[in-house]
């Protein structure tokens, strides 16, 4: 620890003085130039696989056993859906048909088969078509290689076709509006429309959060250039980040996810934008009292370093905790995020004192931050007065005082609050199913609705009952179709290979998305391992699989919920350790990690409020609660430790109450600012089309909020006051008298 105080006592005087400052960035950017070089940009590596549950998930070796055994090797389908509101006519079925026949003729790229429509007669294609006679489902199936830009140059194609022989309104014009449509949808028709979501958003929201941080930093600091200054240090961290992360795409060793790399944008701006301030904000209290730049900039960073590496170090480590996740979708998420925050980190603790080293007091026009002496010598100079600062710190102040005299009111009022707002978690209701995250004008979702709409509700996705009867006399026909939820079984199909392998199609009567279809996944599969265990077969759960999207929602379901119980106790040993280390405090550790978690839990209740009972959201996309967490507390701490190293720090020049009052008053104003920057960065979240970025923004931005304007300035300093010297155990500082400081007990000794 002695080491880390002396380097960073020094530290601004390495990478930012005369002669260093120049070379720190030029370093900088000479690794950007060569990396960029060798290395391929992260969004050039994304990967189309949705293929997010582990391989020995009943779901997913069901899917392998289909394609052995089950499958017609037509490929992957594209379902073209057509729906005319007064019902489809014979002109719609013969056009089809015409399609149909050129898609035979001429072929587009990577097509595999097409079923014989051009070759039926019209009733047997009306045949297929829904009860109402409103909408039609008609297949095309595609290479299962083809990589999703090949696919969609394939999409193009048909598009034409559709266009000439139908005009361009079918699939252009509003679905509830009069004449015929067709929408593009299926596994193609998602894999597509996912990808070209994020490649559309992705420079929407780099540019959303640009704005929104360069906005929020002029209305907060009034200055043009310190608005430009973190932006530009982001910019520098984000040249070294996504080279590094295409390149450890290229080694296998990360798979890009562009999800991920969205929210890893905002992240990067955000909290990088935070630890900027941290510096930005000492810098400019000490240059008030200093008149050589070079020593309040090295003092600065004396003073914040070790707040801004802890919090980085946390974050970082915290953020690494999804990658114990079995589930990809958090996985994925672990080295893009973890590395961007210690890549930034490092920018905040190099680039930026070398930015500031070069800029002085330049950087706060026109605001310029100056000591008395320096004010009156201008004034002689001028010979006119010059405006004074206002004093820092006076609502700061107020507050540190309000919880040092009323400590017990202010924790009563906001456990109130928070806890009010913790109570509507468990009303909370969740889904996984990927297309409720789509826009709901979104082609492949449209397409989905009309089948729904139109035919019974199993028929969206009939859940696939196999079984290895292992020689056994078995039959499930009567058996499942005594479920309550099931309104038809098929008859059972043998393997291609082996014969004693069965599968049954079972088409349920409710929505095989909903929550009850989901729930009864075990019940069809204790159905199935009764019958094999009835047919004499040992161990009859390891030859029963249940494949299709309600199995995969269930499988996701329990994953993801393990996932949860173990990353969520992981992240919170981590913090705990690092934060008894960086405190030397069992007690501050044990409160601190308190009001995060009841932090987080409030913004879940509070985000629920305002999504279900203000936008109408009925569900929210069951990944959210960990997302929220994970970022809770990993970020939620930042502020905390740069509280409390405030506060600690000052006990030892002061009483208790003093030091409390103190470091609440001179980090409120910077954590106020982080903090609405932070929040305004993930809210810029809801600009994206995947419902659950919109979501996970919203309620991240709240949690933010929150833990900005009443965990941080009001509860942790209240409770800190309470517990008085306690707080500091087992530490040398809860050896000393609430009213006395270090300085005095040595001096008395």
């Amino acid at each position: 620890m002695r080491f880390v105080k002396g380097l960073l006592k020094n530290w601004g005087g390495i990478v930012a003085n005369t002669k260093t400052r120049w070379a720190t960035l030029f370093i900088w950017v000479l690794l950007i130039g060569i990396f960029s070089y060798i290395w391929p940009q992260v969004n050039d590596r994304e990967t189309s696989d949705t293929q997010l549950l582990p391989e020995d998930m009943m779901s997913v070796e069901a899917g392998k056993i289909t394609n052995e055994e089950f499958s017609n090797d037509a490929g992957t389908p594209l379902l073209l859906v057509w729906h005319r509101d007064g019902g489809l006519n014979n002109s719609d079925y013969e056009m089809i048909q015409s399609l149909y026949q050129n898609l035979n003729d001429e072929p587009v790229n990577h097509q595999t088969f097409i079923p014989p429509f051009q070759d039926a007669p019209v009733e047997a294609l009306r045949g297929s078509a829904s009860e109402d006679g409103k909408a039609l489902t008609t297949p095309v199936f595609f290479d299962d290689t083809a990589a999703t830009k090949e696919l969609q140059a394939a999409l193009d194609q048909l598009e034409v076709k559709i266009n000439d022989a139908f005009g361009s309104e079918v699939l252009k014009s509003d679905i509830d509006e009069s004449g015929l449509h067709v929408r593009f949808s299926g596994p193609i028709g998602i894999q597509t429309d996912t990808v070209s979501l994020f490649s559309n958003a992705d420079f929407t929201l780099l540019i959303a959060t640009v704005l929104i941080v360069f906005i929020l930093l002029i209305l907060l600091y009034r200055s043009p250039i310190l608005a430009l200054v973190p932006l530009v240090a982001v910019g520098i961290a984000y040249g070294i980040i996504s080279p590094l992360l295409g390149f450890f795409a290229d080694q296998g060793w990360i798979v890009v996810d562009g999800q991920a790399i969205s929210i890893m944008t905002v992240l990067l701006f955000g909290a990088g934008t935070d630890y900027c301030l941290f510096l930005i904000s000492r810098y400019r209290d000490e240059l008030r009292i200093e008149k050589d730049k070079h020593v309040a900039l090295k003092r600065a960073i004396s003073g914040t370093g070790g707040a801004i590496m802890m919090s980085s170090l946390t974050t970082v480590l915290g953020l690494l905790s999804l990658g114990l996740a079995y589930y990809e979708s958090y996985d994925r998420f672990a080295v893009p995020f973890s590395l961007s925050i210690f890549i930034m980190g490092l920018a905040a603790l190099t680039v930026l004192p070398a930015i500031l080293a070069l800029l002085g007091r330049f950087a706060f026009i026109p605001f310029i931050p100056r000591p008395e002496e320096m004010i009156q010598e201008i004034e002689k100079k001028k010979g006119k007065k010059l405006r004074r600062p206002k004093p820092s710190h006076r609502f700061g102040k107020k507050i540190g005082k309000v919880v040092t005299e009323k400590p017990w009111t202010i924790i009563l009022v906001s456990i109130v609050i928070l806890g009010g707002l913790a109570a509507f978690v468990p009303k909370m209701q969740y889904t996984y199913a990927l297309l409720d995250s789509f826009p709901e004008d979104m082609p492949s979702r449209e397409g989905f609705t009309l089948i729904a709409d139109h035919y019974p509700p199993g028929e969206i996705a009939p859940v696939s009952v196999i079984v290895d009867t292992n020689g056994a006399d078995v039959s499930l026909q009567n058996e499942l179709a005594e479920h309550p939820y099931v309104e038809i079984v098929d008859d059972p199909v043998e393997g291609s290979e082996n014969k004693d392998i069965q599968e049954w199609k079972v088409t349920l009567s409710i929505d095989p998305y909903s929550t009850e279809a989901v729930e009864s996944v075990p019940e069809l599969q204790a159905i199935a391992t009764s019958a094999l265990s009835d047919a004499g077969v040992a161990s009859a759960d390891d030859y029963v699989w249940l494949g299709g999207e309600t199995a995969t929602l269930y499988d996701t379901d329990q994953v993801t919920n393990r996932d949860q119980g173990l990353i969520i106790p992981a992240l919170l040993l981590i913090i705990a350790v690092l934060l008894i280390v960086f405190l030397r405090s069992i007690v501050a550790m044990v409160y601190l990690l308190s009001t995060v978690i009841i932090s987080y839990l409030s913004a879940l209740g509070l985000g629920w409020i305002v999504l279900h009972h203000i936008f109408g959201v009925t569900e929210i996309q069951g990944l959210i609660p960990l997302y929220v967490f994970v970022f809770s507390v990993a970020l939620g701490i930042d502020y905390n430790i740069f509280l409390v190293s405030s506060l600690w720090s000052n006990r030892k020049e002061m009483p208790l109450k003093q030091a409390i009052s103190k470091s609440v008053a001179e980090t409120g104003s910077v954590i106020s600012s982080a903090g609405l920057i932070l929040a305004g960065t993930f809210s810029v979240l809801a600009v994206m089309p995947l419902q659950v970025l919109v979501h996970f923004g919203t309620i991240t931005a709240i949690g933010i909020l929150l833990d900005t304007f009443i965990v941080r300035p009001l509860l942790v300093p209240a409770i800190t006051t309470v517990l008085g010297r306690f707080a500091f155990w087992p530490g040398k500082l809860w050896k000393l008298r609430d009213d006395e400081s270090l300085k005095e007990r040595v001096s008395e000794e």
